[in-house]
């Protein structure tokens, strides 16, 4: 690999942060298709692909927020205004992204599958960044819940792995302070 192109990975890398502003615009689903091509190319364990989506875009956003909604625990049936507040800046974001994976009862299995569809959000994300298109990954409580789950359509022995909420980036938040990994390491050279 060429000095350049390290310079350019590892810029990239230091640069992304997760994003919680973005513009209003829709990013194209061809465009989101591209970059979930490119993110494919995780590494995984026996090319296994454990890996499903369901893209929430345009008009069929409100039918991710209704699925949080309706999960949500709402006295006297009235949503809260938590819930409430919640779901309308749902609505402010132009794109929702939930990734599932199966749950294999093989604890190893289920630990390579985890690992691969980790490593293909962050290529995602990486190669969303380079377009100046941000998001951030939320595993909230939610996720868990079966009324949420069976409204988007997550099968039993399926896992989410990750909300994505994402889109063009309006703002890009400061870096926050990361330890230095020599306080981190263990070196073992003998």
């Amino acid at each position: 690999m060429n000095n350049e192109r390290q310079k350019v990975i590892d810029e990239l890398i230091r640069e992304r942060r997760s994003v919680t502003s973005f513009k209003p615009d829709q990013v194209p689903t061809d465009e989101l298709i591209e970059l979930l091509e490119v993110a494919k190319w995780a590494p995984n364990h026996k090319m296994t692909e454990p890996w499903r989506f369901l893209l929430y875009t345009g008009e069929g956003t409100e039918t991710f927020i209704q699925a949080f909604i309706e999960s949500q625990p709402a006295p006297g049936g009235q949503i809260s205004e938590g819930v409430q507040k919640k779901a309308d800046h749902f609505r402010s974001i132009p794109v929702h992204l939930v990734v599932i994976m199966p749950e294999d009862p093989r604890q190893k299995t289920w630990d390579e599958d985890h690992a691969a569809v980790s490593a293909l959000i962050q290529n995602f994300q990486l190669a969303a960044w380079a377009r100046n298109i941000g998001m951030i990954w939320r595993s909230n409580d939610w996720i868990y819940n079966p009324t949420f789950r069976e409204k988007i359509g997550v099968k039993p022995g399926e896992k989410i792995v990750a909300t994505l909420m994402l889109g063009y980036i309006k703002d890009v938040p400061k870096p926050k302070k990361r330890t230095d990994i020599k306080e981190k390491l263990t070196i073992i050279s003998e």
